[in-house]
């Protein structure tokens, strides 16, 4: 797959990300919502983008509750959605084995509900045990009381060289109490007993931009999330622009680090950056000006001016991608960006 070219510098639009682009295709936990709860300002934006025209659709990782479920639950926050416009990686993960295994096909579940519905909706046949006789062994983010016996019951099938498929390998999930263990590492166990590897459907890998576009019908869309590497990285897979927002797990400095794959179109707060346009970063001299900032990078990162923080963060960006190759991303950033209280 041929890539775009790679990104020194943050984007700018004269027109509102929500008129630019026809569908947003929106990440869930650390976007919409933390620990269950809406995050600032992001109703009222979702709200507000929707009835100038654009598309919503939330595309999720978390392969453990239903379409249905996290639609009651985005309702329930103040944002009307239906079932249709949830995506997530058991709904890719199902398409995928389904193209690989018949109709009718017993599949292991290792997960949630989530997972056993979607098998359904392709024809395939859930089961709980290696005894069953199935044909490929699925794994899914199944919660925190999810059994350690189930990744026992993986292992045993694997063993006997029955295909393998994980929705996704976020290391991570955020919850209300802070970071807890995500579906990839309960993959890793499975790995680390096995030695094998699964075919992984979720963000940022093909199987799940596919999914989305098929079921969203989106011609010009716009990835919005705050992980890199799954929501960034599965728009640069997908060639498609993205909008990067700072309420979620990405800080500054992993920001400025990023590499040419995690880099995304546009920097914003928070979801209100949907709703606006984008500043211009622009070279001026031996730097790059965004506002009232003048960032520079050479054997540090330098950074004048005053103004808007994210104009400085996004001249920051500029300077750090463009000089990544000197080795300035390596630099301790946190001093330059304390002054922006980033």
């Amino acid at each position: 797959m041929e890539h775009q070219t790679v990104r020194t510098s943050p984007a700018g639009s004269a027109r509102p990300l929500s008129a630019a682009y026809d569908t947003a295709l929106l990440d869930l936990d650390g976007v919409v919502y933390a620990g269950g709860a809406a995050i600032t300002h992001a109703v009222e934006s979702l709200l507000t983008a929707r009835e100038g025209g654009m598309r919503l659709a939330y595309v999720t990782n978390n392969a453990l509750r239903p379409p249905e479920v996290v639609a009651e639950h985005i309702t329930e926050l103040g944002v009307p959605t239906e079932a249709s416009e949830v995506i997530n990686s058991a709904q890719a993960v199902a398409r995928l084995i389904a193209e690989q295994h018949p109709e009718g096909s017993k599949v292991l579940v290792i997960g949630g509900e989530g997972l056993r519905i979607a098998l359904r909706e392709r024809g395939l046949v859930p089961v709980e045990s290696a005894e069953d006789e199935p044909a490929a062994v699925v794994q899914g983010y199944g919660g925190p009381d999810l059994q350690w016996s189930r990744f026992a019951e993986a292992s045993y099938a694997i063993a006997r060289g029955v295909p393998w498929y994980a929705s996704n390998t976020d290391l991570t999930i955020p919850s209300g109490r802070g970071i807890a263990p995500g579906n990839g590492a309960a993959v890793e166990v499975v790995r680390i007993a096995t030695g094998a590897e699964p075919q992984v459907a979720g963000k940022p890998l093909p199987p799940m931009h596919r999914e989305t576009i098929l079921r969203t019908g989106a011609e010009h869309p716009l990835v919005v999330g705050d992980r890199l590497d799954t929501d960034i990285e599965g728009a640069y897979n997908g060639q498609v622009d993205s909008l990067l927002v700072l309420t979620g797990v990405t800080d500054g400095a992993q920001l400025l680090a990023a590499r040419p794959e995690h880099r995304p179109t546009y920097v914003d707060a928070d979801l209100r950056g949907m709703l606006t346009g984008q500043p211009e970063v622009v070279a001026e001299g031996d730097g790059f000006r965004c506002g009232g900032w003048t960032a520079r990078a050479g054997e540090s990162l330098e950074l004048d001016g005053e103004g808007e923080p994210l104009d400085g963060l996004r001249a920051l960006c500029a300077a750090a991608w463009t000089h990544a190759g000197a080795g300035v991303c390596e630099l301790d950033s946190g001093k330059v960006l304390a002054r922006l209280g980033l």
